[in-house]
């Protein structure tokens, strides 16, 4: 059976396999095209429209339109819908629903096994979603992988490395709604993840936001008296979809004009690419702090300079982020298929599972048909991860981390902690995850991800001694095992969170069957 790889974006998706000639490819969906809108309308009860059509129908009933509900992922904000809720995994299961059913009437068989790519800088939460979406949707997901892995993949790099030995490549990848800088290096066939660094809100919906903000502000310079066109849903989304064909087109214009209509009033508003550039320039500064925050990571772990900088995302279409990287670092930036290198590069990361897989079952390739050498690929932790403790004799509560933001993975620490209190008969073990671009102990500079309650024998004086084991593997899950060596009592959290429960995917799969999705 095949196997895919879907990028599931922001504001575009898409999905390709492997063809007969062992090539990536992109599936076309069912309008013709390589990338489907992540937009979800839910038009009835029973009826829900995903993709282009969706995006559409935002004009006349923006109400029943869901748009960027990736910057949602793992966090328990559902939305109401013809008297239902529906949380993040499930509208994004059915966009990855629409992908694997126009991925059947291209090939003519079903699309089970899947990789989905994530941003870097995604955490525990957001991964343990995307990975729920998929169950809801009917997938079978073999892996997460990182979209800078996939970008490179698709690149080529590996055989690239084959080829001119060594290599370090740097991954600046501006999507609809994140962004993330990596630094990988490229051994044979060992890529390795030397570090990376993001922002889970900043992308090219932001840049939109910008314009919209500034259409709207020449409208109510010329019409003072007329109601301000974003208090009008219709008319915000209507200048949002203006807004995003104007950022296109001046990819490649120099000037664009925007016709900005409210209550019957017309006002014509002439862009130009510099005022783009002027509105947004903070944006693009901020993309700046992170690379170099990275680019100065890899210098730290023997990584000065890089053999290709490689733009992925749509935004990256913008000749102002490579006219920036330029000016700011001297990179001569190659933009690599922005828009699909990501699934393109996916389906050969789950070509590669899928061999692992099937190879550790003891299955040859004579029986499976593959005959693709797996890649070794190491990867790092995007976040920080430890416990909440508290100084005995301050009574401060701080956070110790015990695996730390671009640590080597699989990685496993362990660290010996205290009761604080005499006769304490148990400890409140809390999982904390960094929140913030930057490690900090402070608490409210983490989240809580997990925790749980270990027993102490009584009698015990404070400052009694137990262990804690941080595990964190290549695919983001974390396992926690706490310990009280006289007697042995343990416990382990596996952090796999997310705001489903496996008994709430299931029946959030079964409602999803009885809808109608096109």
């Amino acid at each position: 059976m095949a196997v895919y790889g879907i990028d599931l974006g922001t504001t575009y998706s898409c999905v390709a396999r492997i063809d007969d000639v062992g090539r990536p490819a992109v599936l076309r969906n069912l309008e013709g095209a390589d990338t489907t809108p992540s937009v979800v309308y839910f038009e009835s009860a029973d009826s829900v429209v995903v993709g282009q059509s969706a995006k559409d129908a935002t004009v006349l009933d923006p109400d029943h339109v869901v748009q960027l509900v990736k910057r949602d992922m793992g966090e328990p904000v559902p939305r109401e819908f013809h008297g239902r809720a529906y949380s993040p995994e499930e509208i994004s299961a059915r966009i990855l629903r629409k992908l694997v059913d126009d991925a059947k009437a291209a090939t003519g068989e079903e699309a089970r096994d899947v990789v989905i790519s994530v941003p870097a800088y995604f955490g525990l939460a957001e991964r343990d979603a995307t990975r729920k979406a998929g169950e809801i949707a009917g997938l079978r997901v073999l892996d997460v992988v990182a979209e800078p892995i996939a970008a490179a993949l698709d690149y080529g790099a590996l055989e690239d490395a084959a080829e001119h030995g060594d290599r370090a490549i740097l991954v600046y990848d501006l999507g609809g709604g994140t962004f993330d800088t990596t630094v990988l290096t490229l051994r044979g066939r060992e890529l390795t993840v030397l570090c990376t660094d993001g922002a889970k809100e900043l992308g090219g919906s932001d840049f939109d936001d910008r314009v919209v903000a500034h259409l709207a502000d020449r409208f109510r310079e010329r019409f003072p008296d007329a109601d301000d066109p974003l208090s009008d849903p219709q008319s915000e989304t209507q200048l949002r979809k203006d807004a995003e064909e104007a950022k296109k087109a001046l990819s490649f214009r120099e000037r664009y004009t925007v016709r900005v209509m409210h209550q019957g009033r017309v006002e014509a508003v002439e862009l130009t690419r510099g005022l783009v550039e002027e509105l947004t320039r903070d944006l693009l500064d901020r993309t700046v702090d992170i690379t170099r925050r990275t680019v100065e990571l890899a210098a730290e772990r023997g990584v000065s300079a890089f053999d290709e900088v490689l733009l992925v995302g749509g935004a990256t279409k913008m000749p102002a982020v490579a006219a920036t990287l330029r000016a700011q670092f001297g990179f001569e930036p190659r933009l690599h298929n922005p828009d699909l290198a990501v699934a393109r590069g996916a389906a050969l990361y789950a070509l590669d599972r899928a061999e692992r897989d099937r190879a550790e079952e003891g299955a040859g390739a004579e029986e499976t048909g593959l005959t693709h050498r797996p890649y070794e690929i190491s990867t790092v932790a995007s976040r920080g991860y430890g416990i909440k403790v508290t100084d005995i004799d301050t009574g401060r509560e701080y956070v110790t981390h015990l695996v730390h933001a671009n640590d080597v993975l699989p990685a496993s620490v362990t660290d010996d902690f205290h009761t604080i209190r005499d006769d304490q008969r148990k400890v409140r073990i809390e999982v904390m995850e960094q929140a913030g671009a930057v490690e900090s102990d402070e608490p409210a500079h983490n989240t809580a991800v997990a925790e749980g309650t270990l027993k102490i024998p009584p009698g015990k004086p404070k400052r009694w001694p137990f262990q804690c084991v941080f595990t964190l593997d290549t695919s983001g899950l974390l396992n926690v095992v706490a310990t009280e060596r006289e007697t042995g009592e343990r416990i382990e959290i596996s952090v796999r969170i997310g705001g489903l429960s496996q008994e709430a995917v299931d029946e959030a799969r079964v409602a999803m069957s009885r809808q109608r999705i096109g």
